[in-house]
This record gives C-alpha cells, structure tokens and sequence, in this order.
C-alpha cells in the first residue's frame, strides 16, 4: 500500500482503525518528499522532529480512544505565510529569512488542535505577489506535471506538493486567485473561502481587504475536511465573520438537480486557450447532464477587475509592508550610521524586484493628488463589480467558468512581462474583490498532459452549495484520479 496516495478520508479511516499509525504515515511522506523534493522545490522548511512529535501524540490520542477528528495524525503542509511557533516563517523574502514567530496563527492553532501533523512550510511567491511560484527569494517551484512548467501562484508550493504526493493536503492564502490558480495548474482541488470566514490573524498581510486562507487538496470531500477544520470567528481578526460553521461534508452527496448554473459570457474571451475552453465547456455539459440548469449571465465590470485589483491590491501593500523597515524584526542592513540609509538599504536587500514594483505602484495610487483618482476610484469600480454578483445570485445559485486563461505556462516565459502574468488571474480576480468563495477543481487535460481548472463560484457564505457542486461534477468524473509521474 502506498500511503502516500491515500486521500484524507482513506487515510483517516486506517489511522482510527489503527490499520496504520499517524508515526508511520509521518515517515512515509517525509520519505516522498526525500524522494522528489529535489525535482518539485514545494518547501522551503522541512519539519521533520516537529512532525514525528506531533505524529506521536495523534497515536496516543488513538490509542486512549479520546475523541479525534478527521484530519487527526493526516500529515499535511502550510503555505509559509502563516506564523509558526518556534518555526522560521519566511513569506520566501530575505527581509523574513531568519524570522522565526513566537506564536502560531490561528489557522495553525487550529489544525494543532484538530490533531493534523504538519511537516513543513511551502515555498510560494514573495509576500504571496505573483501568479508562478518564481518570485520567491529561495528558489523556483517546478509543476509535478511538467518540470519545465510552473505551478501558478502565489500559493504554487502548496498546490505543487499537494500534486506531487509530499503531503495530504495543505492550506494556502488567496488574494487574487493565489489558490485557485496554482490549484488549475497542478491539477488539484484549490478553495478559497467567503472573506472572513477562515481567520487571518498570524497570517502575514499582503492585501487585507483580498487575503484568505484555503485549503489546496487531492478532491473536493478532503476540501471540505479541511474547511471544517479552519473556519470560524476569531476575536483576534477584527475581520473575521462571526456567523455558523456548519458540517461541509454533510451536503456532499445530495446532487445538483434544479440547481441553476450561471455561466457569464465575459469569461469565455478571445485569446484563451482553445484546449482549456473544451475542456470546461464539455465539464459545462456533464454538469447539465446531472440535472442542473444553464443560466447565461452577465458580469459587466468584470473587464475592470484587473485594473481595479492592481490598484486596490498594491495600495494595502504599501500600507503592510511598511512594517519591514529594519527596526522591529527581520532583516536590517546596517553599515552605515544613518537612520534613513539603513530603511533604504534594508528594503532595497530585503524586497525582490515584484514585492518593489507593487509597494512603488501602491504608494503612487495613495499619494496626494493621485488618490481620488486612482484608489478612491478603483474602490467606487470595485462596488460595482460586487454588485454584478449580487444581481447575477438572483437568476442563479452558482456560477461556473474556467479557472485560469491557459494551462500552466513554461517557467520564464511571462517574468519579463509583468502585465501579461497579471492577466494569468483574469478569472479568478472578482472573487476576491467581490468577498464571495471560490473553488477550483481538475476537468480535463491537454494533450501535452497538462491540467485544466474549472471554478464554481457561489453566494456569501455560501460553500456548501459550491462544494456540492463540485462534488458533484467530481464525482461524476476521473479527472481528479490522475497523478503525475514522477
């Protein structure tokens, strides 16, 4: 049996049958990830002492015949943008290189005390500002699919471990389609939940009107595992919603008759990959087939999300990392006695070029006598594009696109470009702006063997329709099944 390949459903049930130990399964994937690390480049910490502790505590827990959960002695990763107790956390960035927190995020409070084993942090790009997993300071995630590829980003470490079996699942961070994106190109199942439904406290801000943290998993069922497991109010997040959590694994399996499906026809452009439009098309008809409806939508504002992101966006960085001055913590570069050259040069050393081009184009759009007409406006512009999806709720109870224009594009290819790799989020930009959840799940591949992404998009609050739907379709299919040879 290889342990590896279990999902956290299967995997779970073997540990509380106590067929397998959380310990064995531990040394398992730290053994896959000695095996394949060196192609993938998913982690930038392996925690392995941390990892056999906790696997430890999750038999005990077993054996004492203590109330467990699903995700009890499952090893799985984290994006390393979370804050880890006596663990380096890094956001992949000089100026956090050494950075070790003195305390845990509430994301990771809440998978300790769920019984989950975390082996290690995943590589992803700098302070989560990119779309390729190629912005990190340490080194370059490859796609499990394709070594010459990329993995999409920011969260590209998570979903390519996740891909390539180095762990059972992992949580990432989306602010523009960080999950959803890496999650369509490794071929995996990539959720972002309603802003505030998961806690952002300890999760190191980019952009906190934007940033969520999901879970990136092998199907749909281990998503919602997941989900149950990090969602809820935190008084520590004053963002944070305080609403029910309810049971996302209870509806899983009760079918999409009557529901309706929108379908908006900005999404279907010129210039996308024609595999990837036949691909979800065809995902659109099996769908239907199982008793939903199609609904044409519009999303008017959606040719302005892009713009309106890249404003909103950058501003609330510039505001964020202004922190990393070389005083409180982190790097600081201090060789020359003044006060000001030290701030320049610790940034200077410690920012890569894209963390710089976002805080300068943020910190222009709020400057005097720019801020009317670049922030303040893409804030009216943002309002409208979250009122197209209230309107368009009212005709249907999800919407279904493609997740990203292209399959995974070759490493390299969109860097010197800075636009054009923006455009990579097309689809998945909205969402975020608009506060609403968002999943990605695999629905076809191309001929050169490369995953394709469909997004189901649902109401505020509303997961458990998007992930019965993308249940669903997944359960209806094979695509999910596939794993890259490595």
């Amino acid at each position: 049996m290889d342990i590896t390949s279990l999902d956290i459903s299967a995997l779970s049930g073997k540990l509380v049958k106590k067929e397998l130990s959380s310990a064995e399964a531990t040394r398992a994937y730290l053994e896959r990830i000695g095996r394949v690390e060196e192609r993938v480049s998913a982690f930038v910490t392996v925690t392995p002492e941390e990892a056999l502790k906790a696997a430890s505590e999750a038999d005990s827990r077993i054996a004492r015949g203590e109330d467990v959960t699903p995700l009890t002695g499952v090893p799985i990763a984290v994006k390393d943008i979370f804050s880890t107790r006596g663990v380096r956390t890094t956001c992949s960035s000089r100026i956090l290189e050494n950075f070790v927190p003195p305390y845990d995020a509430t994301v990771i409070r809440k998978l300790k005390e769920a019984g989950a084993v975390i082996l290690g942090k995943n590589n992803m790009d700098e302070f989560a500002m990119g779309s390729s997993t190629e912005n990190s300071a340490f080194k370059k995630t490859l796609n499990p699919w394709a070594l010459d590829r990329v993995p999409g980003g920011s969260s590209g470490g998570s979903a390519a471990a996740v891909a390539a079996s180095e762990c059972a699942a992992s949580v990432g961070t989306d602010t523009g389609g960080s999950i959803r994106q890496p999650a369509s190109c490794c071929g995996v199942v990539g959720l972002k939940p309603t802003y505030g439904r998961v806690s952002r406290f300890g999760m190191i801000a980019f952009a906190s009107s934007l940033d969520q943290a999901g879970p990136l998993t092998r199907s749909v069922a281990d998503a919602s595992l997941m989900l149950n497991a990090i969602a809820g109010h935190d008084q520590l997040d004053s963002t944070s919603i305080d609403a029910p959590v309810p049971d996302y694994t209870a509806g899983l399996g009760s079918g999409i008759k009557g529901l309706r499906v929108g379908i908006p026809k900005e999404y279907f452009i010129e210039g996308m990959d024609p595999e990837v439009e036949s691909s979800v098309r065809k995902a659109l008809e099996t769908i239907k087939s199982l008793g939903a409806e199609l609904v044409e939508i519009s999303l008017p504002h959606t040719e302005y999300a892009v713009a309106v992101y890249y404003l909103v966006a950058t501003a609330e960085a510039s505001s964020n990392l202004a922190r990393y001055d070389g005083v409180k913590y982190g790097l600081r570069v201090d060789e020359t006695g003044s006060l000001l050259d030290m701030y320049k040069r610790t940034r200077d050393e410690g920012f890569g070029p894209e963390v710089k081009r976002r805080i300068m184009l943020g910190t222009y759009s709020l400057s005097a006598g720019y801020y009317d007409a670049y922030y303040k406006k893409a804030s009216q512009v943002r309002t409208l594009v979250k009122e197209d999806f209230e309107k368009a709720f009212s005709a249907c109870d999800v919407i279904a696109t493609p997740t990203a224009p292209t399959p995974a594009f070759r490493i390299g290819e969109k860097l010197e470009d800075p636009l054009t790799m923006y455009l990579s989020d097309i689809f998945t930009i909205s969402c975020n702006l608009a506060g609403i959840p968002g999943i990605s799940l695999p629905c076809g591949f191309t001929k050169e063997g490369l995953p394709v992404g469909l997004q189901i998009l649902g109401r505020y609050l509303d997961e458990e329709t998007v992930l019965r739907t993308a249940w669903s379709y997944e359960d209806a299919t094979e695509w999910h099944k596939r794993r890259p040879n490595l």
